[in-house]
């Protein structure tokens, strides 16, 4: 029998929801139980797609080829189980649904309104394909007291009253703020966000307060009293070094137990925590360190490489030293700096992205990695920079480029079927311009006695995928005589999946995604071999 938890927040946004339900996903895992999290989103955008990363930060993307909320990437890196497409939704997605049923006349003439018709398509999506899970966690974003929140905080109150008010649980995370100049913690925007959520008739059951520093005893009481909840359920979690510090937090304040006793529930499995805490050591520690630099266009945006940062600590983890990341601006890098800017490097990084704005910074960076043996990593549109630099440089052919921002280049990267035969260029139609992006987990088959092949360990791997332009096959046997392998390929081999050089300490570029499926206690293998060439640099 599922049961459902819903978590909602309060205050201010990005206080951090996704972590503690995530947290409180682990630790529920740990003591044997199956669990499943889910994110509700209120913008009108049918999924996180076509959004700029300024706009909402790195889009994830799970094993079946959903476009999601970077929350999911949360999720899975903490419980370590897989998301599906149908662990996130959208206000959009919801209208979207609603109006084409609409559409085809399946509402028999009724007037179709929030309620009841928007409000039961997000209790259906609640309820979708639950199968044996224990526990569901649903995040809800945005903040009690938005109107765009008000559809999913409404079905949620629907939900519970009619499953059952043991079948599911309301957590509100709302911000207790500290003020300097007085020297007091201040409970009253809590007080305020809960009687905001009571007024359309959700009493919270348990209230996470995200905090600078520890709460008194008083104040807990206080906010007890005030939102009529026990104060045992009045939680606290202080802002911690590191985001994997939360699991520890989160069960020194006994979440899970009041979790468990709402529900009246026992552990089935003692929780071990030594893991968090070793991972914790590492990435506190001041001592062997190095400095990664991470080159894009959203480098200052926190969130734009969210599972990428992420995945980068996951491999410094591995090799016992901490990931200094330095965030160059692609923009700002020219051929006359590159020396500078990169100077003291241990490893060059280029993520994933779209345009072509910044790319000359990029290639000026692969170039400088390439001919100073320093290790290098391209990801998707880094991989594809890599082939881009390599063919100007080392094949001489000096308009090579991309379609995707010059339809007048030598196409080493463009749209399948955008490529060069018998001397003209064939290209796609503009239905494959958005049939075309590869989403989700697809194969590839690695080279015998390639670097790649000894790192995986494996013959044939999976990776996640998110483009629409790929390297020129046709081109492999020219680059693999200069020395640039293409050490993998999709199984019916019109694909390069992963390129390598020969004479390199570690050069590797590849078309997928590895970061979403690194986690802390399970890092991925090319971030982990990654970091250790760059930590013997």
């Amino acid at each position: 029998m599922a049961r459902y938890i819903f978590v909602t927040g309060g205050v201010v946004s990005s206080l951090g929801k996704g972590l503690s339900s995530a947290s409180l996903a682990y630790l529920l895992k740990s003591q044997g139980y199956k669990v499943r999290l889910r994110k509700m989103d209120p913008y009108l955008n049918v999924d996180p797609g076509t959004m700029s990363p300024f706009q909402h930060g790195e889009v994830f993307v799970t094993e079946d080829g959903a476009e999601t909320d970077l929350d999911l990437g949360h999720y899975e890196r903490f419980t370590n189980v897989s998301c599906k497409k149908t662990d996130n939704i959208t206000t959009g997605k919801i209208y979207s649904d609603v109006i084409k049923k609409e559409r085809k006349g399946l509402y028999e003439g009724k007037t179709v309104q929030v309620i009841p018709h928007i409000t039961n398509r997000i209790k259906e999506f609640i309820k979708n394909d639950i199968k044996k899970e224990d526990f569901v966690i649903c995040e809800i974003g945005g903040t009690v007291g938005d109107i765009e929140s008000l559809p999913f905080l409404e079905a949620i109150r629907q939900f519970s009253n009619e499953e059952g008010f043991k079948k599911s649980l309301f957590v509100h995370l709302t911000l207790v703020p500290y003020l300097k100049s007085s020297d007091e913690i201040k409970t009253k925007p809590t007080q305020h966000s809960v009687k905001e959520l009571r007024s359309i008739g959700i009493q919270p059951n348990i209230i996470i307060c995200r905090c600078e520093r520890s709460i008194e005893i008083s104040q807990r009481r206080k906010i007890s009293q005030f939102c009529n909840v026990s104060i045992d359920n009045v939680i606290e979690t202080v802002d911690v070094k590191t985001i994997y510090e939360a699991p520890i937090s989160f069960y020194r304040e006994k979440l899970d137990k009041q979790v468990l006793k709402f529900f009246n529930l026992l552990p089935r499995k003692k929780v071990n925590l030594n893991p968090w805490k070793k991972i914790t050591k590492i990435i506190s520690t001041k001592k062997n360190s190095i400095d990664i630099a991470i080159i894009g266009k959203y480098v200052n945006l926190k969130d734009a490489y969210k599972s990428l940062d992420e995945a980068l600590t996951h491999g410094g983890i591995n090799n016992n030293v901490k990931v200094n990341l330095i965030r160059i601006e692609s923009d700002e890098l020219k051929i006359e700096n590159t020396r500078k800017e990169l100077k003291n490097i241990s490893g060059v990084l280029i993520p994933g992205g779209f345009g072509k704005r910044g790319t000359e910074g990029k290639i000026s960076a692969i170039k400088f990695a390439r001919l100073n043996n320093i290790p290098f990593l391209g990801i998707c549109f880094g991989m594809q920079m890599a082939v881009i630099e390599f063919a100007r440089n080392v094949l001489k052919i000096k308009n090579a480029g991309s379609t995707e921002f010059n339809k007048k280049c030598f196409p080493v990267i463009g749209l399948m079927n955008e490529w060069i035969k018998d001397g003209k260029l064939l290209k796609g139609t503009r239905d494959e311009l958005g049939g075309t992006m590869r989403l989700g987990s697809y194969a590839a088959n690695l080279r015998h006695n390639s670097i790649i092949k000894n790192i995986y360990k494996s013959s044939v791997i999976s990776e996640r995928h998110r483009h629409r332009y790929e390297v020129n096959i046709s081109l492999m046997s020219k680059f693999e005589n200069k020395g640039m392998i293409f050490s993998g390929l999709s199984p019916d081999k019109k694909l390069p999946e992963i390129i390598e050089l020969k004479k390199h300490k570690w050069f590797i570029g590849v078309q997928f995604h590895p970061e979403f499926k690194s986690r802390p206690l399970f890092p991925h293998p090319l971030f982990s071999s990654f970091i250790k060439a760059s930590k013997y640099k």
